[in-house]
């Protein structure tokens, strides 16, 4: 039996990856190009996107298929790819030929795959190499320090805006709580008020963020930045007035065409902006940044703010990660850099190297966002890392506001059941839209898996039959809706979280919040949509709420990783429960979510 036969039979390939392996051999024997193990690689490189993967990293098939098959010794199995038709050996900089698969050191690619990764890397070094104009950095000397007033302390919220007055690309890395887009706020207001010391026109920004919810918290939290700006001594009223207070989800910034994997914006037809800063970056997956990093215009800003810890995107790619390993870290600048910052910092560290990126990223202080009653940071920290003793330790010794439900794997049963249940039998009882969508976010039930019994359909069924009765109606006074596509016609995005409410006639109207306050709509006319009571960690990427319940599930996932708990765990404002077996934690803080990349390696070149 065939390898490719083989691993067929044990249900290790989707048919699509299969099909391609098919297609491949179909064409191969009519010149006898079809080995056995090529075709089982373009399967895997196949595979490789679902997983998550640029590609498929031939010294490591397991982290792509588990299967029980003895796989070929990668020196051998490189050759065998070098010697196929199907297979282009470009260099690192030049694009593919009309190959359908890209072979670069270890890495398998499928072509399109390969050009995102070279194009985005290609056009991330056009934008860090750019010298955006700089002025007189001693005549905002005054306004940095109002704004900054620990600059020369070691204030890495002050390093990074007065790196985003000379770099045109900025990194800028934390937790949830560092202050990322409080210090966002502030860069721009100094990029506002140094062109109008120089006469130039306030620069035309944008914001955005990969999801609908994403978008509107980073604007519901630029606006309250705003406001807090306009009460310290020395601000101008027209410099806060400039400041953009809206935020889109990337789609829309880009420009959707209809039935087409194109935007409007792209390397011919750039973006309208002098900058452009997105939030949520670990969300964003390796087609969309490349698109999004092709249409930034030549002598723009593009910065990019994110927790390099938090989940990686469901799609391919974890290109945050790729991008901060490739700037590194340190204290240190470059040595020109360091001097021409002086005004604003004082002395600084320097360094002699200098790469593409260095001088690009700034990794704000830990500080969790949380309530007083919450003592997240030592639990949050433990799991970053992956220091499963010391997280099951702070569990079971208790934190304020964190509980351990030590091998609760149902927390719909028991003494927990209306503990859960009572935020929403109170959600039950609001009549108005707006305090009904602020209610929703009182309490949100995490889980690692979409389907099984610990999924977060099968939850969603249960709390929907306990709250509304098996024979509910479907839209039923108080249900939660969580969209699960974009929708530019209606202005919900994937992520958006609504509520039913029925009007005075009875009528079910599903209530989502937006910019100029909450919208309705029929549930008949929504895009794709599910139940929201319980969602898995990586729908929540992006929210808060202010009490989580993280349930883990009964057995080991391949799902589960450290990255996973990390996130889960740092969505809670107030309360967090965790539901876990020891076995089942340690085992997932043992694993890190690996996204096999070579846009690292391409920055650092």
């Amino acid at each position: 039996m065939s390898l490719l036969d083989a691993l067929l039979r044990q249900g290790a390939l989707r048919p699509v990856d299969h099909a391609l392996a098919q297609s491949l051999r179909r064409l191969g024997r009519e010149d006898g190009d079809a080995d056995d193990r090529v075709l089982v690689a373009a399967a895997l490189a196949s595979s490789a996107i679902a997983h998550g993967h640029a590609g498929l990293d031939l010294s490591r098939p397991e982290l792509v298929c588990d299967a029980n098959v003895e796989w070929p010794d990668a020196a051998q199995w490189r050759d065998a790819l070098q010697a196929s038709r199907w297979v282009a050996l470009p260099s690192r900089d030049a694009a593919a030929t009309q190959a359908p698969l890209v072979l670069e050191d270890n890495l398998l690619y499928l072509r399109r795959y390969r050009e995102y990764e070279r194009r985005l890397a290609m056009n991330l070094r056009r934008i860090a190499s750019a010298s955006p104009a700089k002025g007189d950095l001693a005549s905002l000397a005054p306004l940095f320090a109002a704004l900054f007033p620990g600059a020369r302390d070691t204030d890495r919220q002050a390093r990074a805006a007065a790196l985003a007055l000379v770099r045109s690309l900025l990194l800028v890395t934390g937790g949830p709580g560092t202050g990322k887009t409080t210090t966002i706020t502030r860069v721009l207001l100094l990029l506002i008020a140094q062109a109008a010391l120089d006469g130039r026109p306030p620069p035309r920004i944008a914001l955005a963020a990969p999801t609908g919810r994403a978008a509107e918290r980073m604007a519901e939290s630029l606006r309250a930045a705003i406001a807090r700006l306009r009460d310290i001594e020395g601000i101008e009223a027209a410099w806060c007035d400039a400041l953009p207070s809206s935020a889109s989800t990337l789609h829309r910034l880009l420009g959707t065409i209809p039935d087409s994997p194109r935007f409007r914006h792209d390397a011919d037809h750039p973006l309208p902006f002098d900058a452009v800063v997105v939030d949520e970056a670990s969300m964003v997956d390796l087609p969309l940044m490349c698109k999004l990093v092709e249409a930034v215009p030549d002598g723009a800003r593009l910065i990019l703010l994110g927790d390099r810890d938090q989940l990686p995107s469901v799609e391919a790619g974890d290109v945050l990660a790729a991008i901060t390993d490739a700037a590194g870290e340190g204290d240190a600048l470059p040595a020109e850099l360091a001097r021409m910052l002086s005004p604003l910092l004082g002395a600084l560290p320097e360094r002699d190297d200098e790469g593409v990126l260095a001088g690009h990223r700034v990794q704000l202080q830990r500080g969790y966002r949380q309530a007083q009653s919450l003592e997240l940071a030592p639990l949050a920290d433990a799991m970053r890392t992956g220091d499963a003793e010391r997280a099951t330790q702070l569990l079971r010794e208790g934190l304020a506001g964190v509980r351990f439900h030590e091998d609760v794997s149902d927390p719909l049963s028991g003494s927990s059941r209306e503990t859960l249940l009572a935020p929403w039998r109170a959600l039950m009882s609001l009549t108005d839209p707006a305090q009904a969508l602020q209610q929703a976010q009182a309490l949100r039930l995490l889980t690692a898996l979409r389907e099984g019994a610990q999924g977060a359909a099968a939850l969603n069924q249960r709390i929907e039959d306990a709250l509304a009765g098996v024979q509910r109606d479907p839209y039923f006074h108080g249900r939660l809706l969580l969209v699960t596509e974009n929708s530019y016609r209606h202005g919900l995005f994937n992520g958006d979280i609504g509520v039913v409410q029925r009007d005075a006639a009875g009528v079910p109207v599903a209530w989502f919040a937006g910019a100029d306050g909450v919208r309705g709509f029929h549930p008949a006319s929504l895009p794709a949509h599910s139940g929201a009571f319980a969602m898995t960690v990586h729908k929540a990427q992006g929210s808060e709420f202010d009490t989580v319940w993280l349930l883990l599930p009964k057995q080991d996932a391949r799902t589960l990783s450290r990255e996973l708990l990390y996130t889960g765990v740092t969505r809670a404002r107030r309360e967090l429960h965790v539901c876990a077996s020891e076995g089942v934690l340690q085992a997932a803080l043992a694993r890190h979510a690996q996204r096999v990349s070579g846009l690292a390696a391409r920055l650092r070149a």
